[in-house]
């Protein structure tokens, strides 16, 4: 996957290049002397509210899902677990495609309720009475 690459989310989705703001900063973690120069830390935004190569009906389930990390319609990933920008940049890019993914899934079917079958109420409550049967036998009985 080239990191200059229109972002493919699924079938329904392909986020192009121009639409992904990425800034970097300097990371924390491993690099030793080389973390204090190079900025390797990617922070990928991508504008969900308003972006033109979202269908509306697909906008509106992802903005519910990602309510929670939308910063005014905008959804933003960082990624700082690599030493080099370019595998952190490739890897903001994976964690933003699941990320969509997942969001962009079709609810799952609604649960038709069932009631127990007269078998299994039978069942049951046979499995009651033997229980405290059980319980009672073992009662200390009073001596007459």
């Amino acid at each position: 996957m080239d990191v200059v690459d229109d972002l493919l989310v699924n079938r329904q989705l392909v986020i192009p290049a121009a639409e992904l703001r990425e800034r970097f900063s300097r990371s924390s973690g491993p690099g030793g002397q080389g973390v204090n120069t190079a900025d390797s830390r990617v922070e990928l935004s991508f504008d969900l509210g308003r972006s033109p190569s979202v269908p509306p009906w697909l906008r509106e389930r992802l903005l519910a899902r990602l309510a929670g990390r939308l910063v005014d319609g905008v959804l933003t990933v960082t990624a700082s677990t690599q030493r080099a920008q370019l595998a952190n940049r490739i890897e903001a890019r994976q964690r933003l495609a699941s990320m969509l993914r997942a969001a962009a899934e079709p609810p799952p079917p609604t649960r038709r309720p069932t009631k127990p079958s007269r078998g299994a109420k039978e069942r049951r409550l046979g499995a009651k009475r033997r229980r405290g049967e059980v319980k009672r036998n073992r009662r200390v009985r009073p001596e007459d």
